[in-house]
């Protein structure tokens, strides 16, 4: 079972809407998913209760439940769990970092979440996991997701190499327990966030071979 976590330690980058969009990418190519929901906030469960379909499954614990819920998802068939993380908790962060084959950080293109991204690679750093930061709701247009780019590249972390634009497709999806990739595929929004799952499934196969594309 490939076991991809979600951490940042700013709120507001869009981790949980990426990981139920992850979830759902996963799904809709043929893995039996699970969605870890250990966010106190229960968004992604929240997210979960407005769908009309039934996967991906979605679980919700405590980090210190982690390895024993990664376990029942695995038992039950489960090829890909995608771990949604609290942002202001360095313990969980840490937690489900060493549970977790790949572990992707998602920021926005400003200085504040720039500066942030320090602590999860940090955090990654120390679990001894492979990780890579997504640029996410970047602005369409203008230099900043170069600069952005250029920035985390003195990180010496690998960056994911598709860009996940603002686009309000992501938001009229998740508060309709949707994704932008049910809404239409074909849309940039739902063409983005395939081509993200595209890159991590690929990099989770070279980093485990248990998953088969």
């Amino acid at each position: 079972m490939l076991t991809v976590a979600l951490i940042s330690r700013k709120g507001g980058a869009g981790k949980t809407t990426l990981a139920c969009g992850l979830a759902v990418a996963g799904e809709r190519e043929g893995l039996a998913t699970a969605l870890v929901d250990l966010d106190p906030q229960g968004s992604a469960s929240a997210w979960a209760n407005l769908r009309v379909a039934d996967t991906p499954a979605v679980i919700s614990g405590y980090a210190e439940q982690l390895p024993a819920l990664l376990t029942a998802a695995r038992n039950a068939g489960a090829e890909l769990a995608i771990i949604d993380t609290a942002p202001h908790s360095t313990d969980a962060a840490l937690v489900a970092a060493r549970a977790a084959d790949l572990v992707l950080i998602p920021c926005r293109a400003s200085v504040a979440d720039l500066h942030a991204i320090s602590t999860s690679i940090e955090i990654t750093r120390q679990a001894r996991t492979a990780a890579a930061v997504i640029l996410n709701a970047a602005p369409v247009q203008g230099p900043l997701v170069v600069q952005a780019r250029t920035a985390i590249a003195g990180y010496e972390v690998e960056i994911v190499p598709v860009v996940l634009h603002h686009r309000i497709a992501h938001v009229h999806a998740f508060t309709d327990g949707l994704t932008a990739t049910e809404l239409t595929r074909s849309s940039k929004a739902g063409a983005e966030l395939a081509a993200v799952f595209c890159w991590v499934h690929n990099k989770g196969l070279s980093l485990n071979g248990q998953i088969q594309s």
